[in-house]
């Protein structure tokens, strides 16, 4: 029997913008919110920072797709936890540690040219110390 949900926080509120800035907001939230569902069938594409953008751009473009984000049964808490303080669950640094680390290896593996595969490992690592340092959620 799966447990219930808990029930969501409200959603915050929103601050009213000129129409042609919501539309391109909207534009790009959705544009992320794909690109969020994408990174979590492909590896290396991030998931969490899409998800954390589309959620920034809905809050100042729709209310209705924040709520729904907000309240999202995968998403949601997501977005709770980053509203609170900048929080991030330990099953994601884990997830984002490995999927780096994969990364890394595959470039390193691939014939990348040495000094660009290093390149982009030591800003991964650079990622993942930020990362390791943000709270974790009660």
């Amino acid at each position: 029997m799966p447990l219930p949900h808990p029930p969501a926080a409200p959603v915050p509120p929103h601050r009213r913008l000129s129409a042609p800035l919501r539309w391109l907001l909207l534009a790009f939230a959705i544009l992320c919110l794909v690109l969020g569902v994408v990174g979590v069938f492909v590896p290396g594409l991030p998931t969490t920072v899409f998800i954390l953008m589309a959620g920034w751009a809905a809050a100042r473009s729709s209310p209705r797709l924040h709520a729904w984000l907000w309240q999202h049964r995968l998403f949601g808490r997501l977005l709770r936890d980053w509203s609170q303080g900048g929080c991030v669950g330990r099953r994601a640094k884990w997830s984002a540690t490995v999927l780096m680390a994969l990364c890394a290896a595959v470039l390193f593996a691939t014939g990348t040219r040495l000094w660009a595969a290093a390149l982009a490992s030591a800003c991964m690592a650079c990622v993942l110390v930020w990362l390791w340092h943000r709270p974790e959620p009660r």
